[in-house]
């Protein structure tokens, strides 16, 4: 299928120079891309919603934690 579509000049420019860096055709490069923008896009994993708080309290009590405690904590999270 052809299909016409409106770059701008310093677009088309560093297309056509990566086309030819590649040694291909500015269509088959411009395919090329097309193609693995869409692959990669499909790929990625799907991210969850989370649901907040992470932290379940009674909302009775204020957490703050020292420094120290974040730092234990990061530590014994990884054995």
């Amino acid at each position: 299928m052809r299909t016409t579509v409106d770059l701008p000049d310093p677009l088309f420019r560093q297309i056509k120079a990566e086309a030819a860096l590649r040694g291909m055709k500015l269509r088959e490069f411009i395919m090329y891309s097309l193609e693995r923008t869409l692959t990669e896009r499909s790929a990625k994993p799907k991210s969850h919603r989370v649901t907040l708080p992470l932290i379940r309290g009674d909302g009775k009590r204020l957490i703050n934690p020292t420094r120290e405690q974040l730092d234990a904590s990061l530590w014994d999270s990884r054995d």
